[in-house]
């Protein structure tokens, strides 16, 4: 009998961000925009917009649906990316699986797919995430070994996101709660001036919420946004998590709901089918640092990013990083050598206006540097990054394909 014949020789094929969407974010709680809103249905909103603002992407060439949550329980539980395909209209065949990589979930549903495009197991996906963390309080359900704060593996702060801010705070005493309100306020500032400029707005698909009380509205834009937001407002506010302490609900991203997507092709797909191309994936990386210091990890990370990738910080045009904490961003600027105002940094302002609904930030980060790269062909390369709870960092590397070879 004949040996049976080797496999074709695979050569990495590259992967590209087709578009992005999410809903507005809303504030978590009983009086919040989604309170009496399931989060599925975010992810179902976001799913058929996708499919809405593409028609030449036949339904069935979507190879894959990758949804994070990070509380993976109730309406967000029960695998949601399969789930969610089927409440989407997508055909049967679709399959789609959950993932959960705690505020990098959605990071972490593009980093795998596109590692499944580039390798030839798909074509075209789905990925994004959702928070629901009015139905759903982080840690929600969750049972953490003892062992982990007996042995000492972690500090018991750790698990805390709030006090891991605090103790970045005191590992880089010079990154002052001053520092960090200004930014804050920058931030607020420039999210508002991007709405009104209309660059924040047209990534929003609109929901219809419900609410027993108040009956049927329609969410169009943001509900966490401070417009107006000064430095001396935020002197003011309490340290919730240490007594005179330097983290407080205005330097900090607050408790949020809502969903992202985006579709991911392979680039000879993408123009196969029609379908623009936002940018092109140059590369990733993920690695682990201290728990009790998690908002350290986008420092490695990127570092680790750009070694792998032949890039240096200089190389990199324009940052969306994600404003889990304000002092989280500035350690990550200060290590790198730009300034708190450097313009290539969150120039639409970042989470600390807008919201961070965990799991599906990533994909907002994405989202607005594809637009941003459409804007600014004298750019190259753009990274996304974030810090990550439990202890680590992620960061994306992406290339403009408008880019203009600097001219």
């Amino acid at each position: 009998m004949a040996a049976p014949a080797a496999p074709a020789a695979r050569a990495s094929r590259d992967v590209v961000f087709v578009d992005g969407v999410r809903t507005p974010f809303g504030k978590a709680g009983p009086k919040g925009i989604y309170a009496e809103t399931r989060a599925d249905d975010l992810v179902v909103k976001v799913i058929r917009e996708l499919l809405r603002r593409h028609p030449q992407l036949p339904p069935e060439r979507v190879d894959e649906v990758a949804i994070a949550a990070t509380t993976q329980i109730g309406d967000q539980g029960l695998t949601i990316g399969r789930t969610a395909a089927l409440l989407s209209g997508l055909p049967k065949s679709v399959p789609g699986f959950a993932i959960d990589r705690m505020c990098a979930g959605a990071m972490t549903a593009v980093t795998t797919t596109a590692s499944g495009i580039a390798f030839g197991a798909y074509d075209v996906v789905i990925a994004g995430g959702v928070e629901h963390m009015g139905r759903h309080p982080m840690g929600e359900g969750v049972d953490p070994n003892p062992r982990i704060v007996a042995d000492k593996l972690v500090d018991p702060t750790a698990l805390v996101m709030g006090q891991t801010a605090e103790n970045v705070h005191d590992r880089y005493p010079h990154l002052t709660k001053a520092r960090c309100d200004a930014y804050a306020a920058r931030s607020q500032e420039k999210f508002a001036d991007a709405v009104k400029a209309g660059k924040i707005g047209p990534e929003l698909v609109p929901v219809a919420t419900r609410s027993a009380e108040l009956g049927w509205g329609l969410a169009t834009e943001d509900e966490p946004p401070r417009p107006g937001t000064t430095v001396e407002t935020l002197a003011g506010l309490k340290t919730p998590f240490r007594p005179h302490g330097r983290v407080t609900a205005g330097n900090a991203a607050g408790l949020n709901d809502g969903a992202t997507g985006c579709l991911l092709a392979a680039e000879t797909t993408a123009r196969e089918l029609g379908l623009p191309i936002g940018m092109r994936l140059v590369g990733y990386a993920f690695v682990g640092v201290e728990p009790e210091v998690m908002g350290v990890g986008p420092v490695p990370a990127t570092e680790k990013a750009l070694a792998r990738f032949g890039l240096s910080i200089s190389d990199i045009g324009l940052f969306e990083l994600n404003e889990a904490f304000a002092v989280q961003v500035l350690a990550f600027l200060d290590h790198f050598g730009l300034a708190d105002d450097d313009p290539r940094v969150n120039q639409w302002g970042g989470a600390i206006a807008c919201g961070h609904p965990l799991a599906s930030s990533g994909v907002r980060l994405m989202t607005q540097l594809s637009r941003q790269f459409a804007e600014r062909p004298d750019v190259r390369y753009g990274l996304t990054s974030m810090c990550i709870g439990i202890g680590m960092g992620g960061t994306v590397i992406w290339e403009n394909p408008n880019w203009d070879g600097g001219k």
